[in-house]
Parts: structure tokens; sequence; C-alpha cells
């Protein structure tokens, strides 16, 4: 998941070499990807009224589901 997150969040930002993406693992079942970019890019990533995060997190959901995990998204500044 850490991979298809990092290739979304790299084509909406200008500055796709500054995009760190970390993948922790919280326990068996649950994961926290983190995601870092430049400051600039911070509102395209977030997007008007945070669609574009919201969008990114449904796509976690639905990975989660098939895989039996859980995906949590953070935006880090």
């Amino acid at each position: 998941m850490r991979e298809a997150v990092e290739m979304i969040v790299k084509a909406l930002v200008d500055d796709a070499e500054s995009v760190d993406i970390r993948e922790v693992e919280r326990d068996r079942t649950t994961s926290i990807i983190e995601v870092r970019v430049a400051p600039p890019d911070v509102g395209k990533v977030i997007g008007r009224q945070g669609r574009t995060v919201r969008a990114l997190r449904s796509l976690l959901h639905a990975g989660g589901v098939k895989h039996g995990r859980r995906y949590v998204l953070e935006i880090v500044e």
C-alpha cells in the first residue's frame, strides 16, 4: 500500500523529490502511513476542503479490507 500512496502523492506534488512515505506498524492489524512533502505542496495533498486526502484514505480503506489490515494515513508537517 505504501508504494501506491507514494505513486499517487508524487503525481500530485510539484517537488516529487521531497516526497517521503513511511509505513509504521502499530500492531499486527494496523499500519500508519506517514506522508511528508515540501511545505508548498501540503495543500495539494490535502486538497480543497480535504477532498484529496479523504480520497486517499478511502483507497487505503478499500485496500485494507482486501488485505485484512487497517491503514491510517497521516500528513506530517
